[in-house]
């Protein structure tokens, strides 16, 4: 349907006649609701500036190397409940505990090294013919914040621990442990497995 000669007549007068008046209104139309929408807007959040001497006692220490595990064993937990992998009279670099009251029994895979609240990654150790990833989180027990993976303690992926052959655990940030042979990991995992019995 062709528009009537008056509404054409009518709407090319507007045009002509009042072209600075269509686009006041048009540039009214246009800026006003972006004013608007910027009322609603939340302040923006404020920048905290450190400088980077600070930030060194914020951020755990990057390891530049793997530990040296070549004097390192395992050995057993006072409570028989956790067996712990590092250097004799030193701190653990590894543990694994397990929780056999729980059902089904739980067991953990620890790393012991610095870690901040929230972090989390992957944990990958190689041996025995398998290679399996944790994910582990910062967790905070015993005083100190480290990586543990909590798993069923019949999880395939621990399957790694069980072989009495050497294996290999890295951490990024952390190093690679170089872990020897031993059969006291795959009895300990079985004996996790069975209850604690």
């Amino acid at each position: 349907m062709k528009p009537s000669v008056r509404s054409t007549a009518i709407l090319s007068g507007l045009f002509r006649a009042r072209p600075d008046r269509l686009f006041k209104h048009s540039l009214i139309l246009t800026i006003a609701p972006l004013a608007l929408a910027a009322c609603d807007r939340a302040p923006a959040p404020s920048v905290q500036r450190i400088e980077l001497t600070e930030a060194h006692a914020v951020l755990p220490p990057v390891l530049q190397q793997s530990p040296d595990t070549s004097a390192a064993t395992w050995t057993v937990a006072n409570n028989g409940q956790a067996i712990h992998f590092g250097n004799p009279g030193a701190a653990p670099l590894l543990s694994l505990a397990c929780r056999p009251s729980e059902s089904p029994p739980e067991l953990s895979v620890i790393r012991h090294a610095p870690a901040l609240p929230g972090q989390g990654a992957l944990f990958p150790v190689i041996g025995n013919g398998m290679r399996s990833r944790f994910l582990v989180d910062a967790t905070l027990a015993e005083g100190e914040w480290r990586w543990e993976a909590r798993l069923a303690a019949d999880d395939p992926s621990l399957d790694v621990f069980t072989g009495p052959r050497e294996m290999l655990a890295t951490l990024p940030g952390a190093g690679t442990l170089e872990v020897g042979a031993s059969r006291i990991p795959g009895e300990f995992v079985t004996w996790c497995r069975a209850g604690g019995g």
